[in-house]
């Protein structure tokens, strides 16, 4: 590590201190005006809450602990006598304790929101820069040096203290998001100038994954950078993240429209026929059906020809928002995702099953739609989907999705929760042109490319067999290929019944060379 890598090391830990910091400054004081004025509390709830607030009227809290779990109380409280009162129509199921805390705020992040903004984003931004560009005076190449030893890629402690952040962040984003609002506050102004309207932990959250993609990417494209094929898929995703994922959706609500992800399809976007979803672009005239009729097409069109012409790659390592993190944030642990056996027969049970989840979830949505009738037998639809998003949508997708990067590799959730990745895989496996075509004589048992297959394929079993890499799994992000020193691995498109196929069976334990 140069002195510049150290500099940038230290600027990195200043404002990564300095951003955490940000969440004890301020105090928080509510007022009859800030109750009635914030405009996401419905007018019949104001009038159940105002009678339970007066005592927190003027009241001034240290933390956004303190004063949300006091309004979250009195939330709770209304709720309870409605429930008594037999008004069970009338329970208060919004998340108000976040509105009415961040509309509390006062102090330090709300009066210097720019000059905060810089010191915790701003130095962050600049020491990952100057951390990460010195790497371009190394020699192009990839090599095992230390990834097994280093605290940070070998389930250290280092790995294990941001796998505990990022699973600790994930939690309070997804359900107490009131204690997060100075964070929210600090990008308010770059909500405003995208949508016109202030930030929600949505926007944060939005603001933050594309972050990590743009100086993550930039990581991505210096380290491959002997690989054309990696520079170019690593701006794919970049651009994609940044563009239809983040920027134009913004926009969009800003000129009145939905908000809509041109990249997102079900049914990895599990909501997209909900109710609300449905209604809402139906009653955005012709752009909202444009956008419905975009949306079926992606996933009843576009997935089978697409994945029959290039593979899943053309998706999940070019566009998807979730393999744009894991190809980049996640790079650093890729190396740790399981290649036994036992990991893969796992892998193939608990992706499928999540499809079969998804399908009947959004058959019993569809159903309830059309019919409005929420119950098929005994069970509700929207216990269904509720289920769904939480154990699916929330736990599985995010917390361990993303938590586990240094536990678990980079692709927890592709390997076995995304059911967008199941579906590609389906086409991939039986009916596309895109394999791995290996030369078995030319390779030398280095290791590389199993050491480095974040979907948890023993490449090296099959390159020392001179076996067709067609894995359902396999997301074609060629990085077996760009670390192999003898050019054994090759990413075609070629006709599919040339293709070879080995079952799983043929592949047992004692067939695979074992990685030391």
């Amino acid at each position: 590590m140069n002195n510049i890598q150290k500099i940038g090391l230290t600027l990195f830990v200043i404002g990564f201190t300095i951003w955490v910091a940000t969440l004890s400054l301020g105090k928080y004081t509510l007022t009859e005006g800030i109750l009635s004025d914030t405009v996401n509390v419905k007018k019949e709830h104001y009038d159940l809450l105002k009678a339970k607030a007066e005592p927190m009227f003027g009241k001034s809290y240290s933390t956004a602990f303190e004063f949300s779990n006091d309004f979250s109380k009195i939330q709770e409280e209304v709720n309870e006598e409605l429930r008594k009162a037999e008004k069970d129509d009338q329970v208060i199921y919004d998340n108000y304790a976040f509105i009415v805390t961040k509309a509390s705020s006062e102090g330090p992040i709300t009066e210097h929101t720019f000059l905060w903004f810089w010191l915790s984003f701003g130095l962050a931004i600049v020491g990952a820069l100057m951390y990460i560009f010195p790497n371009n005076r190394l020699l192009p190449g990839i090599k095992n040096d230390h990834i097994y030893h280093h605290p940070a890629t070998s389930r250290g402690w280092i790995g294990i203290l941001l796998g505990t952040f990022l699973i600790a962040f994930y939690v309070v984003l997804y359900f107490y998001p009131q204690y997060i609002v100075n964070w929210v506050l600090l990008v308010d102004p770059i909500s405003e100038a995208l949508n016109g309207g202030p930030a929600s932990q949505w926007f944060l959250y939005g603001f933050l994954y594309t972050l990590c993609i743009l100086i993550m990417g930039i990581r991505m494209i210096i380290k491959y950078r002997h690989s054309p094929y990696e520079q170019i898929r690593s701006v794919s995703v970049m651009f994609f993240q940044t563009s239809f994922a983040f920027i134009i959706p913004e926009i969009l609500v800003r000129l009145n429209q939905p908000y809509f992800d041109f990249k997102n399809m079900w049914p990895l976007d599990y909501d997209f026929f909900f109710d609300f979803n449905l209604n809402e672009l139906l009653s955005n005239g012709t752009l909202g059906l444009f956008m419905l009729v975009w949306g079926i097409a992606l996933f009843v069109l576009a997935v089978p020809i697409f994945t029959y012409l290039y593979g899943k790659r053309w998706y999940c390592s070019w566009v998807c928002g979730c393999g744009g993190l894991a190809e980049t944030l996640g790079d650093p642990h890729r190396q740790l995702s399981d290649k036994s056996m036992r990991a893969w027969k796992i892998e193939r049970y608990m992706v499928h099953g999540v499809l079969a989840f998804a399908i009947i979830m959004t058959a019993f949505v569809l159903y309830t739609y059309f019919t409005g009738q929420s119950n098929i037998g005994p069970v509700s639809s929207y216990s269904v989907r509720a289920a769904y998003g939480f154990w699916i949508g929330a736990l599985f997708s995010g917390i361990v999705g993303v938590g586990f990067y240094p536990l678990m590799g980079n692709r927890v959730w592709c390997r076995f929760g995304c059911p967008l990745a199941a579906y590609l895989g389906l086409v991939q496996r039986f009916k596309s042109r895109f394999r791995i075509t290996t030369n078995g004589g030319q390779c030398i048992s280095c290791g590389n490319c199993s050491t480095y297959c974040e979907m948890g394929i023993d490449v090296r079993a099959y390159a020392q067999k001179g076996q067709d890499i067609v894995r359902a799994s396999c997301v074609g992000c060629g990085i077996c290929s760009a670390v192999c020193p003898r050019g054994v691995l090759n990413l075609e498109n070629a006709d599919p019944h040339s293709r070879v196929m080995v079952a799983p069976e043929i592949m047992t334990g004692n067939d695979m060379p074992k990685i030391k």
